[in-house]
């Protein structure tokens, strides 16, 4: 399988599982700084032009969350997709939430232009972007049962997505400390040898 990625997205969260998986994969690095993910060499990969993308013996696989769960599938034995249905719902619940909500309030800094034109409406974007953020922390705080992983001791497809999302608070000017539940589930997940990996290949 080959995965592409940006350092520093969303899409560290799918190497991140292949790397809980132990499933062999290549990974293509792409420069957001010189605009590669708009090539034509990757647009014919991805014509949304983002990332991740994988590649897997049937064609290519776009979106965080289908490539999540398509991983989860191969290696059922690392247990990264529960077999409960509630909890597996409840993974996808947390998942959803980021996908729709918390990436879409840390684009708004840096991706305005998906909304809006004029160069105003993409500073207020930018100013809002501390705010929104802060929301998101309180509301998963406050309603996702951390100990110390989203279902309980075990990791799932949802602490590699949430995870990955939390690395952005800093540069959002959020403090991260201020959520103690919160907190203690990004320092467990640091603690993890595949995370360790990935920020030694410098990509978080």
């Amino acid at each position: 399988m080959q995965l592409y990625i940006a350092k520093g997205t969303i899409s560290i969260a799918a190497a991140l599982v292949l790397e809980e998986a132990g499933l062999a994969y290549d990974a293509i690095v792409l420069d957001f700084a010189t605009a590669a993910q708009t090539k034509p060499d990757y647009m014919a990969v991805n014509p949304k032009g983002r990332v991740p993308a994988l590649t897997v013996p049937d064609g290519i696989l776009t979106e965080t969350g289908a490539i999540l769960e398509y991983i989860a599938t191969l290696a059922p034995a690392a247990g990264l997709a529960p077999a409960d249905a509630l909890n597996a719902a409840r993974m996808r619940e947390v998942m959803y939430y980021i996908a729709s909500t918390m990436h879409v309030n840390h684009a708004h800094k840096l991706r305005g232009t998906r909304w809006a034109d004029l160069p105003e409406s993409h500073a207020d974007m930018r100013a809002k972007v501390a705010q929104t953020m802060a929301a998101s922390c309180t509301y998963l705080e406050e309603n996702v049962a951390f100990s110390p992983f989203v279902l309980g001791p075990h990791i799932s497809l949802a602490d590699a997505y949430l995870y990955v999302a939390c690395t952005w608070l800093e540069g959002d000017n959020v403090d991260i400390a201020a959520y103690p539940r919160l907190a203690a589930h990004f320092a467990a997940m640091g603690a993890r040898p595949s995370v360790k990996k990935l920020r030694a290949n410098d990509w978080i």
